[in-house]
């Protein structure tokens, strides 16, 4: 395992994060906690020693699941990160209040890296007024919190006011190479370390949308370079490329993404991609943009729909529809998937959406979403959509 240094304190953090957003789950939505937590700790055995949750992943599962998954001494092997939802905090005394269940959900009595969770312009500036600052030097004097950050989803120039407010250990951006302008972006990355921040980076693969069904066009600009990587490899070793990242998160689920992510964590040195490989990169950068109809990463930020429509799902297919060579699959899929055959349960289409606007001031990506979610019914749904979820229905039945 790679290992980079926090600027202001010396840790020693591994280049690999595990994030517990996207934990591998059961059929009914629940953590599958033994596999989950054997991934958890293999990770932790191989080197990994930075792990990262939050209150509302999960619906609130995932701090209770890591709190369990660290116990047998291994606490003691990493440093928590977990953070203060902005978004719930009305008063000073709230700050303490989820700070200290926090404490009690995680079974420690600190957290090495707690952050401002997904803060934009609006969101800091109402922290600040309520005390979030007096909040942070408290909590790291009395030893509850050691290192004060936070995570952004906001807009560019939110991004350097927020650095020069407090005396930040660190934060946390999104950033792949689809989002060297968006959000913070490359700018952001580099003014956040000229400040002394270690910069921790989020949805390297854009909820696996830069991995999953990787489009023919794609593929083949991959496999023009003489040095044959996969598409994850890709992707994680150009964010590694850059020096003043400390850390990339991985929302790893599946045993073989464990190994794979591993593998590459222990070759990725900064500066190391070529100046062509670089550019071949920016080709499939080039090449996505075409493609990609929303820029979605499932972060499920906008869940629960009041009107239950499963958003990020119906997103999923969308964009899908403009990767794949079979448009037709992906709607019988659709029908299926969001018809309820697959796992059963009430339909989730686009076309429950009733323009609430509830998700609208939840999403990260800032995404027109009723408007998107119309799109949708347009192109996936059609007059026979409840005909094709039958079918569906009955097909997944007699498997």
């Amino acid at each position: 395992m790679l290992y980079r240094k926090m600027p202001k304190n010396g840790d020693e953090l591994s280049i690999l994060g595990f994030g517990c957003m996207r934990l591998t789950s059961k059929e009914d939505g629940s953590i599958d906690e033994e596999r989950a937590t054997k991934q958890v700790r293999h990770a932790i055995d191989k080197g990994v020693n930075y792990v990262d949750t939050a209150w509302p992943y999960h619906m609130g599962a995932s701090e209770p699941f890591l709190g369990r998954a660290l116990a047998d001494g291994y606490r003691e092997k990493v440093k928590i990160a977990t953070k203060l939802p902005s978004w719930l905090i009305e008063s000073r005394e709230d700050m303490d209040k989820f700070l200290n269940a926090q404490l009690e959900k995680l079974n420690t009595d600190h957290i090495d890296y707690y952050l401002i969770h997904a803060l934009v312009g609006d969101l800091w500036d109402s922290a600040e007024k309520l005390g979030v600052a007096d909040f942070l030097d408290k909590a790291k004097a009395d030893g509850r919190i050691i290192n004060a950050g936070f995570s952004f989803h906001g807009a560019a120039e939110d991004f350097n006011r927020i650095v020069d407010a407090y005396d930040w250990n660190f934060c946390q951006i999104q950033y792949n190479f689809l989002d060297e302008t968006n959000q913070a972006g490359t700018a952001g990355l580099e003014y956040a370390a000229s400040k002394g921040l270690g910069v921790i980076i989020m949805e390297p693969l854009r909820g696996g949308n830069l991995v999953k069904n990787v489009p023919h066009a794609v593929k083949n600009i991959w496999d023009e370079a003489p040095t044959k990587r996969s598409s994850v490899e890709w992707a994680l070793r150009w964010i590694w490329d850059h020096p003043d990242v400390t850390v990339v998160l991985s929302g790893m689920n599946e045993e073989a993404h464990v190994e794979e992510n591993l593998r590459i964590a222990y070759e990725a040195y900064p500066n190391s991609l070529t100046e062509a490989e670089m550019q071949l990169v920016k080709r499939v950068e080039s090449k996505y943009r075409e493609l990609l109809k929303v820029g979605c990463t499932s972060c499920q930020y906008c869940m629960p729909c009041p009107a239950g429509v499963n958003i990020p799902l119906c997103f999923e297919h969308y964009n899908n529809l403009a990767l794949v060579d079979n448009p037709e699959g992906e709607r019988f899929m659709y029908a299926a998937r969001l018809g309820g055959a697959v796992a059963l349960g009430e339909p989730e289409f686009a076309s429950l959406c009733i323009q609430c606007g509830e998700c609208l001031e939840k999403c990260p990506q800032s995404i027109d979403i009723p408007t998107v979610l119309a799109s949708v019914v347009e192109e996936l749904e059609g007059s026979d959509i409840e005909q094709r979820a039958a079918m569906a229905r009955e097909m997944f039945k007699q498997v």
